[in-house]
């Protein structure tokens, strides 16, 4: 008999996140947010804007500190490391998908791909060059691996950073706002394929969106409202 428990991925108890840019009076942003993010989902983060959902991802991501509470990565305190241990487990563990696609205009699409190998090892050999071309044909861009960004649609720019996100083969995918600078057809298109990405290839995904549309096509929404949880629950199965 097999163990049907979800796995947790992440585990956010008590998170706490208070700026002080020099104002008389500290600005707390999130206010104690507990989370879990189980192996395998598919996940939509949405709240108006100034909820916090931004930093809250950029915490989940290691990019940004939190406050207090815990914060424990496939099963790994983490809120205490230092810069240089959260950098290695950000490259290996986590993959980014932004709603501006940061791809360097001076290379390829494969050389973009290929990039978080460069960065990490300081040179790419020829099984990380495959999978990287193994990517960009699964994400639809088997023609267009030379091409630089500036020659591609946005919709196809997004898909080379999918296909960057993943080429770590990381555990977990942060994607914010991933189809809000598209067009409605584009959007469905990116979204489709982050889906098939999930299906395939067994990538937990959170997912920040103002799109109610498309959040409901996820497995679950979470929703923040003044640095807080408001809504956290399972969402029927639709079409994708």
């Amino acid at each position: 008999m097999t163990d049907a428990t979800p796995q947790p991925l992440i585990e956010l108890d008590g998170l706490r996140k208070t700026y002080n840019a020099g104002l008389p009076a500290e600005a707390e942003v999130l206010h104690g947010v507990s989370l879990r993010v189980n192996v395998g989902e598919f996940i939509a983060l949405m709240g108006p804007s100034g909820s916090g959902k931004s930093t809250l991802l950029n915490i989940l991501g290691l990019l940004e500190r939190m406050t207090s509470g815990s914060y424990r990565l496939q099963g790994e305190p983490v809120q205490d490391l230092d810069d240089t241990e959260l950098t290695l487990r950000r490259r290996h563990l986590l993959g980014f998908v932004f709603q501006f696609h940061h791809l360097l205009p001076a290379f390829s699409a494969l050389e973009n791909v290929t990039m978080p190998f460069l960065m990490t090892h300081g040179h790419v050999n020829d099984k990380q060059l495959a999978h990287a071309r193994e990517l960009l044909d699964a994400v639809g861009l088997s023609q267009a691996m030379k091409k630089r960004p500036s020659e591609l649609s946005g919709g196809m720019q997004q898909r080379v950073a999918i296909a960057r996100a993943l080429v770590m083969s990381p555990p977990l995918v942060l994607a914010d706002e991933p189809t809000g600078n598209l067009d409605t057809a584009s959007s469905d298109e990116v979204f489709v394929l982050l889906r098939r990405m999930h299906a395939e290839r067994g990538v937990s995904f959170v997912v920040v969106t103002h799109d109610s549309r498309l959040a409901a096509r996820c497995d679950r929404l979470v929703e923040l409202v003044d640095g807080r949880i408001a809504r956290d629950e399972v969402t029927p199965p639709s079409g994708v």
